[in-house]
């Protein structure tokens, strides 16, 4: 397990942006660096969904409702994942989760609130 702990999360109006960041700080370089990382959402009453991942070479891949306005980073020096997000919509209202895909860890989870 890699203990994660994100933050960034807060309410903001709609076509705000924010960055949320996810940070392994006990988690060693050679567990870290190799597996993808990723950012999954959870909204009221609904399934957790992918947001968007990211590979240990940089590949991205997005959700379609999210594509143009989130853009997911990593730096690997400082075991930290963030996720940039732009044009904020109502929709994006969610417990946002960051993700080690290798050992299946997760995080606690960072609320965004995005008010119309």
């Amino acid at each position: 397990q890699v203990y994660l702990v994100e933050s960034g999360g807060t309410s903001v109006q709609a076509g705000g942006s924010l960055r949320l960041s996810c940070k392994a700080p006990r988690a060693i370089t050679s567990v870290f660096n190799p597996s993808p990382m990723a950012w999954y959402r959870q909204a009221p009453g609904k399934q957790r969904e992918l947001v968007a991942q990211i590979s240990n070479a940089g590949r991205t891949k997005y959700a379609d409702s999210v594509k143009g306005r989130f853009t997911i980073s990593r730096d690997n020096t400082r075991k930290t994942a963030y996720l940039q997000m732009d044009s904020l919509l109502p929709e994006d209202t969610a417990v946002y989760y960051c993700h080690h895909v290798e050992t299946g860890s997760w995080g606690q989870g960072t609320q965004v609130t995005v008010s119309a």
